[in-house]
């Protein structure tokens, strides 16, 4: 059953990771694409905008899809964890704890999540 549950929380934490990143790089799910990300991103200091969307769209693209799919996970764990570190330092930190207050305890999960299944592996069930 633990080969299962790590393959659960992978397929959950990395395939919604990679959604995020799709939604920055190509404008999927209701994204903004990369010219409209960059725009917010810009909004909020981080500059220049273009390249800092590709990176994060990369990152989280990436280390999603490594991540739902068992392989490469020191690097999943490295690109979602920055990512997520980026986002709590430009957006979520200042709010404070408390997710319904716009607050980083959503990026805690996810890095915990991406620690964890870096610390235990991925489980038998992976791509290859």
């Amino acid at each position: 059953m633990l080969n299962v549950g790590l393959l659960v929380i992978r397929l959950i934490f990395g395939l919604s990771f990679a959604r995020h990143g799709t939604e920055k790089l190509f404008g999927w799910f209701g994204g903004y694409g990369v010219k409209g990300t960059a725009g917010y991103f810009e909004s909020i200091g981080i500059k220049p905008g273009v390249p800092a969307v590709l990176l994060a769209g990369l990152g989280e693209s990436l280390g999603g899809l490594f991540l739902a799919a068992g392989v490469f996970i020191p690097v999943a764990a490295v690109l979602i964890v920055g990512t997520m570190v980026v986002a709590t330092i430009t957006v979520t930190g200042k709010n404070g704890f408390a997710i319904t207050a716009g607050g980083y305890e959503y990026n805690l999960a996810i890095i915990a999540a991406a620690v964890g299944l870096f610390l235990t592996g991925p489980g038998s069930y992976v791509l290859f």
